[in-house]
């Protein structure tokens, strides 16, 4: 395993508890930032706030800057595993044609976007259990309560075709998320063939 995607729908813990794994053992992981929040902030915007040609534009962006530090932090820590804070495929959830529409303008299709990435560990927004914050948490989550968890069914069809998806529902507490990602990890880890 050497690119494990943790992904979701808004206010899912994605980025809290990618870093909080890679931190905690940073001799076996590498945390990839998430691209959008990234994006988001170099443009002093956000995608509600977009016109068309401008949300075009920053998935774009994301799509190239994901792409850029995937290939860089694989490069500088070739035995360290990837924990990405989304993934390539995260993009189309967000692209205002659709996915299909997504593929083509990126020159690509969902099949060699899925294969790019070892695992997937899907995280249950919060929204769910009706503890969804919004945009307090990351000025650039524009979703509602509804919207969150339409992203988060959109996102799990987007990656319903990995043959390593994994679920992590929702939880009160970020302690027993962060515990329930930590066991996944250490199935998926573990049961990795050795090269």
């Amino acid at each position: 395993m050497k690119r494990i995607v943790i992904t979701g729908g808004p206010g899912s813990g994605k980025t809290v508890i990618t870093h909080a794994i890679a931190d905690a053992d940073p001799a076996h992981f590498v945390a990839v930032p998430e691209a959008a929040t990234q994006v988001y902030a170099m443009l002093q915007t956000r995608w509600d706030k977009l016109d068309l040609a401008g949300r075009h534009d920053a998935q774009r962006r994301m799509y190239q800057l994901q792409l850029e530090q995937e290939a860089r932090l694989a490069a500088e820590h070739p035995d360290k595993v990837l924990l990405l804070d989304r993934g390539t495929i995260d993009g189309a959830a967000y692209w205002p044609e659709g996915p299909e529409a997504f593929w083509r303008d990126r020159g690509t299709t969902h099949a060699d976007e899925l294969k790019r990435y070892d695992a997937v560990i899907l995280l249950e927004t919060t929204a769910a259990i009706g503890l969804y914050d919004g945009d307090n948490s990351n000025f650039c989550r524009f979703e509602d309560p509804a919207a969150a968890l339409a992203s988060g069914e959109l996102l799990r069809q987007l990656w319903s075709g990995h043959p390593q998806l994994h679920f992590v529902a929702a939880f009160e507490k970020l302690d027993e998320k962060l515990a329930a990602v930590r066991a996944a990890l250490f199935t998926l880890v573990s049961t990795a063939p050795r090269c």
